[in-house]
């Protein structure tokens, strides 16, 4: 197998320590196998690989402390262990490895987190996600001898391009297996084969949690809110996200986050602009969820970010009212900047309103863009030399300078 980036006499010394320690088994697992398999497929560009995953029958964290003392500090320069969890990440002749004990997983709840204890290499294959994330090369002390562990046909779906989740309750088990498709399948050109698309039609149709959308927020399983979120912010960080945000279209699966977003005609062109203004996309693409706030509030962003979002609905009822302070179409710079900063929105929020493509965008874009940076012709110190108190009135003088100055401005 075809493993660039890692020098192989790290592959043989790592099941050498094992033994040292009495473990039977050590193995690479997860993406680096599937990558290294990808790497012989024909047509397929090698990529070198930066991250390890290894998985050893017994505990991880004395062979990660064998393996740092063997090697020393300078070739691992920072070692963070967990033992909790009986996992260790760590630093390797600048690669980043991560060792953990071999575990089954059980779910109390669908959607809930799991339950972990103690298993087989075998088992812990079977709490993984696809059939090309349940494979693992196990290590021997000379690389010619190292074993590949397939039982699920892994490496036949990679070569086919194909995603193929392990068991019928996957997708009920844990939802963000879903977006994780949506990732694989846009990063890699694979397609979700029709029994795995029928599984998330189905799940999602028939809703197997206790928890509904309208349901308090706080009450939803860690894997329709905070591990949703994290998987969707992956998507946007990592991934050719156009793409996969149209695989979650076209498997149906928007309705995990929220009903709104699977009939969103302008999905696209609000994250483009939302792209454009610098914005954080998942924001922007939860504006066009029935509640925003609240399915924000149940991924648990960040909240700020959630303000932003309620100021957005703030923002755009305001815009529609029959109010005297509304805007109207003649409003000059002045009229706007004004309006705007007496209401104290954040910048984000009048450039999410932007992104969704209202009637006035166009003035809300400039003043985010360049009305709210324009300032008076002279400083507070200018005017002190010319004579000027400090105080309120200079404070007046100096916004009333400034507005003079937009009103002249475009």
């Amino acid at each position: 197998m075809d493993l660039p980036g890692i020098n192989p006499q790290l592959l043989t010394l790592i099941p050498r320590l094992a033994r040292g320690l009495g473990y039977q088994r050590v193995a690479l697992v997860g993406g680096a196998v599937r990558d290294g398999l990808l790497n012989q497929k024909p047509g397929t560009a090698s990529s070198v690989l930066q991250d390890f995953d290894f998985v050893v029958e017994g505990d991880a964290l004395p062979l990660a402390e064998a393996l740092q003392h063997f090697c020393g500090t300078k070739r691992v320069p920072w070692f963070r262990s967990h033992p909790a969890f009986q996992t260790v990440a760590m630093e390797v002749d600048g690669l980043s490895f991560d060792l953990a004990s071999a575990r089954r997983e059980t779910y109390p709840a669908p959607a809930e987190n799991p339950v972990v204890e103690m298993g087989s290499l075998e088992l812990d294959l079977t709490r993984r996600d696809f059939t090309i994330n349940a494979m693992a090369l196990v290590l021997k002390e000379t690389t010619a001898a190292l074993e590949l562990l397939d039982p699920y046909q892994g490496a036949e779906h990679l070569l086919n391009g194909e995603l193929v989740f392990l068991h019928d309750d996957s997708v009920k088990d844990d939802p963000t297996r879903v977006v994780r498709a949506a990732r694989y399948a846009s990063r890699f050109g694979f397609v979700l084969r029709e029994d795995a698309r029928e599984q998330v039609f189905v799940t999602v149709r028939d809703w197997p949690w206790s928890w509904r959308c309208g349901d308090d927020p706080a009450t939803s399983p860690p894997a329709l809110s905070t591990r949703l979120r994290m998987e969707l912010e992956l998507l946007f960080d990592q991934e050719p996200w156009c793409q996969a945000l149209q695989n979650l279209h076209d498997w149906g699966a928007f309705a995990l986050i929220d009903v709104g977003l699977q009939a969103d005609p302008q999905r696209l062109l609000r994250l483009r602009w939302a792209q454009r203004l610098g914005l954080p996309l998942l924001p922007a693409l939860l504006l066009g969820a029935e509640q925003p706030q609240a399915v924000a509030e149940r991924l648990q962003l960040p909240l700020l970010q959630q303000r932003w979002l309620g100021q957005v609905e703030e923002l755009l009822m305001w815009m529609e009212s029959s109010s005297s302070d509304a805007p109207q179409s003649h409003w000059s710079p002045a009229d706007w900047t004004m309006a705007l900063e007496a209401k104290g929105w954040n910048v984000e929020a009048v450039g999410l309103a932007v992104a969704i493509g209202h009637r006035y965008w166009r003035p809300l874009l400039r003043w985010c863009g360049r009305w709210r940076h324009l300032r008076a012709a002279e400083s507070a110190q200018q005017l002190l030399d010319q004579g000027w108190t400090s105080g309120p009135a200079l404070g007046a003088e100096l916004r009333r300078r400034r507005m003079e100055r937009l009103a002249v401005t475009r």
